[in-house]
C-alpha cells in the first residue's frame, strides 16, 4: 500500500510497519483497545462502501464469479480437489480464535444490566467470529474476481491493494483518490491485524519459552522477537508461498484444535479426563500423551498427505485427515492411559465443577460463590512466598520446596526446585520411562547418562529441519516449473535440486547432531553443578541448624546462670541483713560501754577490741554486697592509704590479756 501510494519500496515499508507496531503493543492491551476502537468506524466504512458502489454502478459485476472456472483448473463447476485445497487453507484461520480469546479475557464482568450485551460480545468475538471470517473471505473472493475481470493478473489479484483499488475505482472517478483510499484502508487494516498478531504472538512465545527455559525476560522482548520474525518472513516474500505455508500450518492448527475439542466433548463426559480444567504447572505433567499424542499423530499423518505421499485425494483433504485423526486419537489414548496423565499430584482443581457453576451463574448474572461474576475467587487471596504478591486462590499452588503457597508465574520460572512436588511428571522422566518400554535393560544406564535426552532432541530437530528444507525445495521446484516450459529441463533441474537439498540436509543434520550432543553435555554439566550446589546448600543448612541448636543451648545455659546468680544475690542480701541486726546491737552496746569512764582499764581495752572486731565484721558484710555490684558492672574501688603500724597494733591488742 505504501509503495502504491507513496512509492516507498516494500522493504522499507515492512520495516516502517514493524517499527510502528512495537510501541503500540508494548503499551499493553489498553493502548491496543483504544487503537481498535478508534479505527473500527473508519475500517467498517471503508470495508463496506466499495461493495455498495460496485453493486450500484455495475449490478452484474459479481455475477460471473459463479461460473468462473479459475486459472488452474480451467473447468467450471464444483471440483472436490479444489474444494479440499481451499478448505485446507481456510482452516488455518481457526487459530484466530486464540487471538480473539486474548481480547475476550479483558471483558468486564457481566451484570444484570449488561448480560445480553455480554453474551453477544462473547459469542461474536469468540466462536461467532467464524461467521464474520467466512463473510470476509467471500468478500475477498468477490474483489479478487473483480480485479481479474479488470485485467489484473491472477498472481497480483490476490494482493489486497489490487483488490480494493479495483473496487475503489467505482467509488472515485479520480484514480489518485482511489489509490489514496486503498492505501489508507489497507494500512489501517494491516495495522489492526499486526497489533493483534504481535500481542498474541508475544504471549505465545512468552508462555512457551518461560516453561522451557524457566526464564521470563519480559513480554517486550517477545514483542520485538515476534515482530522481527514477521519482518524477516515478509522480506523473504513469504506471501508468494502463502497457500503452501497456510496449507502446512493448517494441518498442525486443526490437529491441535480437534485434540482439544475431543477432550472437551468426548473425554470429559465419558470420565476419561478430569471434569475441571487444570492450568497450573505445579499440578500438570510436562507431556500429556492424550493431547500431545493426538496432535502429533494427526499432524504427521496430515502433513504426509499434504505432501502428496498418500495420493491426490488425500492431499486435497489433508486438513480433514487431521480433524478425523485427532478426533479419534485423543479419546483412544485417554481410554488406554485411563486419564492418569492429566493431573500429576493431588490438590489441584479444588472445585472441578467451577466451569459449570461459572457458566450457569454468568447466564443469570449472579456472582460466583466467593467471587465475582467473572469466576474469580473474589476477596480470597493468598501471598506468594517468592514474589510476595497477592493472588487469587485458584492461581496459587502449595510448593514443598519453599514450604508455602506459590503463584503460577513463579512456579513456571523457578528452575531450582527440580519439580520436587512432582518428580515423576518431568519430561525427562516420562521420556526415559517410555524408552524403557521399547529398549533392552542393558541400555537403561545409558539413557540416564544422556542418551535419552539426545534422542529426544534429534527426534525434534531432524523432522523440523526436513520440513523446512522440504518446503524450500517445493518452492524452488514450483519456481522452476513456472520459469521453464520444457519438461525435460525441469526434470533434470529437479533431480539436481533434489540431490543438492539432500546433501544440504545431511550436512545440516550432522551439524545439528553435534550441537545436540553438545547441548546434552552442557545440560548434564549444569545438572551436576546444580546437584553439587544443592548438596553444599544442604550441608550449609545443616550447619546453620546445628549452630542454631548450639545457640539455643547457650541461651538456655545463660538464662540458667543468670537465674542462679540472681538467687545467690538474693541469698547474700538476706544473710547480710540478718547479720547486720545482731552486729548492730553488739556495736551499739560496745560504743555505750566505751563511754563509761568508771570502767577498769583492762575491761575498757576489751570493749575497744570488741568494737574494732565488730567494725571489721561489718566491713566484711559490706564486701559481700559488692558481689552484686560486680555482677551488675557498677563496682567502684575506694583507694585509701593504709596505716600499717596501727593495723599491727590493733591485731596485737586483740590477743592481749
Amino acid at each position: 500500500a505504501l509503495e502504491l501510494a507513496l512509492g516507498i519500496p516494500p522493504s522499507w515499508g515492512y520495516l516502517l510497519c514493524a517499527l510502528v507496531v512495537i510501541p503500540l503493543v508494548t503499551h499493553g492491551v489498553s493502548a491496543i483497545s483504544r487503537l481498535q476502537m478508534w479505527t473500527q468506524p473508519v475500517w467498517l466504512v471503508m470495508l463496506l462502501v466499495p461493495f455498495g458502489y460496485v453493486l450500484a454502478r455495475d449490478p452484474g459485476a459479481f455475477s460471473g464469479i459463479v461460473h468462473y472456472a479459475g486459472e488452474k483448473s480451467g473447468v467450471s463447476g464444483f471440483q472436490l480437489h479444489s474444494f479440499g485445497a481451499a478448505l485446507t487453507v481456510g482452516i488455518a484461520l481457526i487459530t484466530q480464535m486464540g487471538e480473539q480469546a486474548d481480547y475476550l479475557r479483558f471483558m468486564p464482568a457481566a451484570t444484570p444490566a449488561t448480560r445480553a450485551r455480554w453474551w453477544i460480545g462473547v459469542l461474536a468475538g469468540g466462536p461467532g467470529w467464524v461467521v464474520l471470517g467466512v463473510l470476509k473471505m467471500l468478500g475477498g473472493a468477490l474483489l479478487a474476481y473483480l480485479a481479474i475481470s479488470h485485467m489484473v493478473p491472477p498472481e497480483r489479484a490476490v494482493d489486497p491493494n489490487q483488490m480494493y483499488l479495483a473496487a475503489y475505482e467505482f467509488v472515485f472517478s479520480d484514480y489518485g483518490w482511489a489509490v489514496a483510499a486503498t492505501a489508507l484502508f489497507v494500512v489501517v487494516s494491516q495495522l489492526k491485524i499486526n497489533v493483534t498478531n504481535a500481542y498474541a504472538g508475544s504471549l505465545a512465545w512468552s508462555n512457551f519459552f518461560s516453561r522451557i527455559t524457566h526464564s521470563h525476560p519480559g513480554r517486550v522482548v517477545w514483542v520485538v522477537f515476534n515482530t522481527l520474525i514477521a519482518f524477516m518472513l515478509m522480506e523473504m516474500n513469504v506471501f508468494q508461498a502463502l497457500g503452501e505455508v497456510l496449507g502446512l500450518y493448517s494441518n498442525i492448527a486443526i490437529a491441535w484444535i480437534m485434540a482439544v475439542v475431543a477432550d472437551l466433548v468426548i473425554n470429559k463426559p465419558l470420565g476419561w479426563s478430569p471434569k475441571g480444567i487444570e492450568f497450573k504447572r505445579a499440578y500438570l505433567y510436562d507431556i500429556n500423551p492424550v493431547g500431545v499424542g493426538a496432535m502429533g499423530l494427526a499432524s504427521v499423518l496430515s502433513i504426509v498427505a499434504h505432501m502428496g505421499l498418500l495420493g491426490p485425494g488425500a492431499q486435497a483433504f489433508s486438513a480433514v485427515i487431521a480433524m478425523v485423526t485427532a478426533l479419534i486419537a485423543a479419546p483412544a489414548i485417554a481410554w488406554v492411559t485411563k486419564g492418569r496423565y492429566y493431573i500429576a499430584r493431588s490438590g489441584g482443581m479444588s472445585r472441578p465443577d467451577a466451569p459449570r457453576i461459572w457458566l450457569r451463574q454468568v447466564a443469570s448474572a449472579a456472582p460466583l460463590e466467593g467471587g465475582g461474576a467473572a469466576g474469580g475467587a473474589g476477596g480470597v487471596t493468598q501471598t506468594c512466598v517468592i514474589c510476595e504478591r497477592e493472588y487469587e486462590a485458584p492461581d496459587m499452588a502449595h510448593c514443598p520446596a519453599y514450604q508455602g503457597n506459590i503463584c503460577s508465574l513463579c512456579c513456571t520460572l523457578d528452575a531450582r526446585c527440580g519439580d520436587l512436588c512432582k518428580p515423576h511428571a518431568r519430561l525427562s522422566e516420562q521420556w526415559i520411562g517410555a524408552l524403557r518400554h521399547v529398549m533392552p535393560r542393558s541400555v537403561w544406564p545409558y539413557l540416564e547418562a544422556g542418551l535419552a535426552h539426545y534422542l529426544l532432541l534429534m527426534m525434534v530437530i531432524a523432522p523440523v529441519l526436513a520440513a523446512v528444507l522440504g518446503l524450500l525445495y517445493r518452492q524452488e521446484v514450483e519456481g522452476l516449473s513456472q520459469g521453464l516450459g520444457v519438461a525435460a529441463n525441469v526434470s533434470l533441474l529437479d533431480a539436481a535440486l533434489r540431490s543438492g537439498f539432500v546433501r544440504v540436509y545431511a550436512v545440516l543434520l550432522l551439524i545439528a547432531a553435534t550441537v545436540a550432543w553438545w547441548l546434552v553435555l552442557a545440560h548434564k554439566s549444569r545438572e551436576v553443578a546444580q546437584e553439587e550446589s544443592n548438596r553444599q546448600t544442604r550441608l550449609l543448612m545443616q550447619e546453620i541448624e546445628s549452630h542454631q541448636r548450639t545457640d539455643e543451648a547457650l541461651q538456655q545455659a545463660r538464662h540458667a546462670a543468670e537465674h542462679a546468680n540472681q538467687a545467690k544475690t538474693r541469698y547474700i542480701s538476706t544473710i547480710s541483713h540478718e547479720l547486720r541486726t545482731p552486729l548492730n546491737s553488739i556495736l551499739g552496746y560496745a560504743q555505750l560501754l566505751q563511754e563509761d569512764t568508771g570502767m577498769a582499764p583492762h575491761r575498757a581495752q576489751a570493749i575497744r577490741v570488741i568494737h574494732r572486731g565488730g567494725e571489721h565484721l561489718l566491713s566484711l558484710i559490706e564486701g559481700t554486697l559488692d558481689i552484686a555490684r560486680i555482677e551488675a558492672g557498677k563496682l567502684a574501688l575506694d583507694v585509701r592509704p593504709m596505716a600499717f603500724a596501727g593495723v599491727m597494733r590493733e591485731v596485737a591488742s586483740m590477743f592481749e590479756l
